[in-house]
């Protein structure tokens, strides 16, 4: 009983405790930017992004978006016209929106539980995208149509294969 008390007391000093691990410099730089974060440290507090239901970091030559998986409030991502390889939101549940077109990306998952409910999704101009992870494919390729013509849906792609 003791044991539990004690944990009981000291949690919420854990969960405000935790960062997110933020390696692009210029991601981070627009988190400042937008009052989430203050200091280009390669970290954020969770705590400041957990709560994010938008985010529009376009044109801003951002490469690897490491710790969005961290902002599982997210319902719309607008981050086209980047330098991004490789984009993992099978963590951003709540996503409705994405919009990642005009990127480098190699491989896409969005394998998060929610797609089936996007309303937009574009992908479109990355040449070197041929496999975008879904959680059904059939669904996908009926209803997302803005992507590249040598691009398709799968429930799996092989990531080390297109990265």
């Amino acid at each position: 009983m003791k044991k539990t008390l004690l944990l009981l007391l000291f949690l919420p000093l854990l969960v405000v405790g935790q960062f997110t691990y933020i390696p692009d410099d210029n991601f981070e730089q627009e988190l400042i930017n937008l009052g989430y974060d203050f200091v280009l440290d390669d970290n954020i507090e969770t705590m400041a992004i957990d709560t994010v239901s938008s985010l529009y970091i376009n044109n801003l030559g951002i490469a690897d978006l490491t710790g969005i998986a961290s902002f599982i409030s997210l319902k719309d991502l607008f981050c086209h016209s980047n330098q991004l390889l490789f984009l993992d939101l099978s963590n951003n549940a709540q996503l409705f929106e994405v919009s990642c077109g005009s990127n480098q990306l190699t491989y896409i998952d969005v394998r998060n539980g929610n797609n089936t409910n996007f309303t937009v999704f574009n992908a479109l101009y990355n040449s070197n995208l041929n496999c975008i992870s879904v959680d059904d494919a059939n669904r996908a390729t009926a209803n997302l149509t803005d992507i590249d013509a040598h691009t398709s849906f799968s429930d799996n792609c092989n990531a080390k294969t297109f990265i």
